[in-house]
């Protein structure tokens, strides 16, 4: 008989559940995905939450059992209450997610954590930052988020929402941010605040995956955003790591994947810091798990409870 986690990992763009093992393993058939969208009411987005949270335990194999759900949330969140208001949600503000969950499965328990630590929390397990005992999980997608791990131990914060890194302002950038601060870097370096900066420079694609295809093929806005990006980036990781002596970052989400050279301009950036060795020695990886990553996050949250705060 195999233990099942019901994983949710709700995002800016989708929402999406599965059945994960007590070893990080999605089972195949048991992935729904639904959008959510800035232009989405609540009432949209609580019934693509339901769909996909009933979909994903309907799959569950005939003698197996389910204990518990695990749930990554775009930021900010409460962890007391289980409330979230994701910036890029606006429908959604102090909408009681965990409770939904619970109506849902009322006999186990349901966990909630900002998304950042479920990535975190992957990565540490099964990903690229095995055997790191001070890391910083990344998602760099429609929004940029964040979550810690010092000394082999999550740190959430009394909120719930520590290493929130995209709202980290980067020098040298103007841009205003939702959350109301001025060149966070989310604002900047987001695959949607990256796009419409190509967009504004005379680009004239639309999406992320256009903006990987221009830089592929060589367009000079498109090389310039993602520069632009990967500089922003790199100086937040060089701030987060002089505060917290980090030793790995790892980044997932799809953003993250616009050009294999994002990487080297996120560590270029950094080692402009070479005469604090303590800072540019951070190494910077990209996620080890891919996609299935939050929702693997999310499924430690119950299976490994000795990870998170």
């Amino acid at each position: 008989m195999t233990s099942w986690v019901v994983a949710a990992d709700l995002g800016g763009t989708k929402v999406e559940a599965a059945l994960v093992d007590s070893d990080g393993r999605v089972l195949a058939g048991s992935r729904f995905r639904a959008p959510t969208g800035r232009e989405s009411t609540s009432e949209q987005l609580e019934a693509n939450v339901r769909s996909v949270l009933v979909n994903a335990a309907a799959a569950l194999p005939q003698g197996d059992v389910l204990t518990g759900v695990g749930i990554g949330s775009a930021g900010p969140i409460s962890v007391d209450t289980g409330r979230v208001s994701p910036l890029n949600l606006p429908a959604w503000r102090d909408f009681p997610l965990r409770d939904l969950a619970v109506s849902l499965h009322p006999d186990i328990p349901v966990v909630l954590r900002v998304d950042g630590e479920c990535i975190t929390l992957a990565e540490h397990w099964l990903g690229a930052a095995q055997g790191a005992r001070n890391l910083m999980g990344m998602v760099v997608s429609t929004g940029i988020g964040g979550g810690l791990i010092l000394g082999d131990r999550s740190v959430a914060g009394p909120t719930g929402n520590a290493g929130h890194i995209g709202h980290v302002e980067v020098g040298g950038f103007d841009t205003p941010c939702l959350c109301g601060g001025t060149g966070c870097v989310e604002a900047v370096a987001s695959g949607p605040a990256t796009t419409a900066w190509a967009r504004s420079q005379g680009w004239n694609g639309s999406t992320g995956e256009e903006l990987a295809a221009s830089y592929a093929a060589g367009d000079p806005i498109a090389r310039a955003a993602v520069v632009r990006s990967g500089t922003a980036i790199g100086q937040a990781i060089a701030s987060a790591t002089a505060l917290l002596d980090l030793d790995v970052v790892a980044i997932g989400g799809g953003f993250s994947r616009v050009s294999p050279d994002l990487f080297d301009i996120i560590r270029s950036a950094i080692a402009q810091r070479s005469p604090f060795p303590f800072v540019a020695k951070v190494t910077v990886l990209p996620s080890g798990l891919s996609d299935e990553g939050p929702l693997i996050g999310a499924a430690a949250l119950v299976h490994r409870p000795d990870y998170r705060s």
